[in-house]
């Protein structure tokens, strides 16, 4: 495990675990944890080592967004409006990571997770949530618009409903978010760990390749791609499969009547 003051990163088997790790403060994000975390997501990105990443947090939250005691501090700030714009843009680089990386990403939630921290939850393809979660938009209640991808994560996921989730800013609980889809599937605190780990690890000694090409697929569909111009993407993609090491040893594993051997390849 390499630690760091806010950033713990720990390899088993092909699966990453990044620990948002300010647990006094709820994992708040400050500029050095995000920094932390994009040098984190970029070389996961590419590290055959790694087939599959959780995002979690320590203690007993998950991520309680941007520090607001921070942002007091900093309010009258004068830095100009487009020094401001790219420095957050280049923040946000962490929800494109975890949402566009061809590898599968999970959300491992418990306790609070808010503002941007629910953005980043949010960003990955999975949220595992502990019985324990309490999710809110947060935003509104600090006069802010939003940020890391949330309106866009709330909006496939919520639809119509993501208006008065984003306005209103209610705090919901693992039940509630489990109904309305906001999380994929809700555990006792106590198995959280070991039933998300069991999970990533399937993803990660999966196959690499399609598992790619298929949240491709699906970050096509939901930007809007045509039926038809899905149909070419899915063709291609599916064709690559074909010659794959995974595939060939999947359909001989299937006449063999054993399971197959995938090596992401």
């Amino acid at each position: 495990m390499a630690e760091t003051s806010e950033l713990l990163e720990r390899l088993e088997g092909r699966v990453l675990t990044l620990t948002m790790n300010r647990p006094d403060a709820l994992n708040a994000l400050t500029p050095e944890m995000v920094r932390l975390l994009l040098v984190a997501l970029n070389r996961a990105a590419t590290d055959a080592a790694v087939g599959a990443v959780v995002l979690t947090g320590a203690g007993r939250g998950f991520c309680a967004g941007g520090d607001v005691k921070a942002m007091a501090k900093s309010a009258d700030a004068t830095a100009p409006l487009e020094v401001r714009t790219q420095q957050l843009r280049t923040a946000m680089e962490t929800s494109r990571l975890l949402h566009t990386m061809k590898k599968p990403t999970i959300a491992m939630v418990r306790g609070p997770a808010a503002g941007a921290g629910l953005s980043l939850a949010l960003a990955c393809d999975l949220i595992y949530a502990s019985d324990t979660v309490k999710l809110t938009s947060a935003f509104a209640k600090v006069g802010l618009s939003g940020d890391f991808g949330g309106s866009y994560f709330l909006t496939q996921r919520l639809g119509p409903r993501a208006r008065g989730f984003v306005f209103l800013s209610p705090v919901i609980g693992a039940e509630e978010a489990a109904r309305i889809g906001l999380v994929d599937r809700v555990i006792a605190d106590a198995d959280l760990e070991r039933e998300t780990l069991a999970v990533a690890g399937q993803l990660a000694n999966g196959p690499g390749v399609a598992l790619g090409y298929m949240k491709a697929n699906l970050n096509l569909a939901e930007r809007g791609t045509s039926f038809e111009d899905m149909l070419d993407i899915e063709a291609l993609h599916h064709a690559r499969c074909y010659y794959t090491e995974d595939h060939a040893d999947a359909a001989k594993a299937f006449v063999e009547k054993r399971p197959p051997v995938f090596k992401g390849k």
